[in-house]
């Protein structure tokens, strides 16, 4: 799946502002793109004003600041010493937004940040916190990939003794396990996923779909939040979960046997409702799908694979919201869809700058900064666009 343009030059000005001057080349290997996008990508960010091109270089208007606060403690004062490492996934726009977040209110703490982008191999966090951490970062502010709950389990006990203050974003651990007690700091899904119910309920839709991913807790999270909700509603009289796309399903790495589902999601016949479909098919026919099921609107995660989807509807002959209300989970570029998507909006820059004061207090050594753990969830919010209707009722 293509990213979209916009989204992969974010990403660039994300890691030139934070590493200073970086080579076409490396940001080409780290975006997984050819050489000649990312130079056409950073010549039209040059004209925009936004970056500087040297030769073979691109460079931020302004050179990231020197770090102005103490080496940690036993202080190595070389390299990133009084650094807070980032370490978020690489080809990863929604998280992308929760970095910018965290980023503002280091900078504007005169903290100098260590942006480490995680490829997507099996474990691929943990050689990069190790580096920051010999390096002298003082504090960790990390978004594990955690593709199924294997993967989440394996990064259990070592992040759990990193031996420096700690926030996880937009990642909330097991219960009880060896991460339960670090500080965390997320979007309540099951509230986002609430209010995609209620807003098509509402509208007088009663038999819906939902077609998630199933490779990050976000999905996993909203995947098990809509079969709860909509078995839990009496107006809803048929639901199913489906994979969204091809990808959407976690492949097996060097340490896994294959898929592992972290929530009961797929959990058997609901009174009044379907079983939830596992559907591993190698596209989802979203239109076949609704009129199989008589299902009139549709709650799509994520919002990339939503536009796509709503595309493959209309070539189907399927009109959004004519035909079809839908809508969207993530927001992240659902509004620039030729039909402007209706998107739950998790709160994602806040979630950086929240977690980014949260390392801030624990760093701080003020009286209380050892307090209790704190497991902060912000709730998302309903971008209405019109991809959603009422049902129009047929008269005689």
């Amino acid at each position: 799946m293509r990213e979209p343009v916009e989204l992969r030059r974010q990403r660039i000005m994300a890691v030139v502002e934070s590493r200073g001057a970086v080579k076409v080349s490396v940001l080409a290997a780290e975006l997984d793109v050819s050489v000649v996008t990312v130079r056409r990508d950073v010549e039209e960010l040059t004209r925009a004003g936004r970056l500087r091109r040297g030769h073979g270089v691109a460079r931020p208007l302004r050179e990231p600041a020197a770090a102005t606060v103490p080496a940690p403690r036993g202080g190595q004062p070389a390299g990133e010493g009084g650094a807070v490492a980032l370490v978020v996934p690489e080809r990863h726009s929604y998280l992308y937004e929760t970095l910018h977040g965290a980023r503002s209110v280091l900078e504007e703490a005169g903290i100098r940040i260590a942006l480490h982008i995680a490829p997507q191999s099996a474990g691929a966090e943990r050689p990069l916190v190790e580096r920051a951490l010999a390096d002298g970062a003082r504090g960790l502010l990390i978004a594990p990939r955690w593709r199924n709950a294997r993967s989440e389990e394996l990064d259990y006990g070592w992040l759990a003794d990193v031996g420096v203050p700690t926030v996880l974003m937009e990642r909330r651990p097991r219960p009880g396990s060896a991460l339960h007690a670090l500080d965390s700091v997320c979007s309540d899904h099951w509230y986002g996923t609430h209010l995609a119910v209620e807003h098509l309920v509402a509208l007088g839709h009663r038999r819906i779909v939902l077609a998630a991913r199933d490779d990050s807790p976000t999905a996993r999270s909203v995947r098990a939040a809509f079969a709860g909700i909509a078995a839990g509603r009496p107006e809803v009289e048929d639901w199913t979960v489906v994979l969204s796309s091809p990808d959407a399903v976690p492949g097996p790495g060097p340490d896994e046997s294959g898929p592992v589902e972290s929530g009961p999601v797929e959990s058997g016949p609901v009174p009044g409702a379907p079983s939830v479909s596992s559907a591993h098919a190698p596209d989802l026919d979203l239109a076949a799908l609704l009129r199989e099921r008589g299902a009139t609107a549709a709650v799509l995660h994520g919002d990339v694979d939503a536009l796509m989807l709503v595309q493959r509807l209309a070539e189907s002959g399927v009109q959004v919201p004519r035909d079809c209300s839908v809508v969207a989970y993530d927001d992240v570029v659902a509004a620039l869809g030729s039909t402007p998507l209706t998107a739950v909006a998790p709160p994602k820059a806040e979630i950086g700058r929240a977690a980014a004061e949260l390392l801030l207090h624990r760093l701080s050594g003020a009286a209380g900064a050892a307090g209790p753990v704190r497991r902060t969830q912000l709730l998302p919010e309903l971008k209405v666009r019109g991809s959603a209707q009422a049902i129009t009722l047929a008269t005689d």
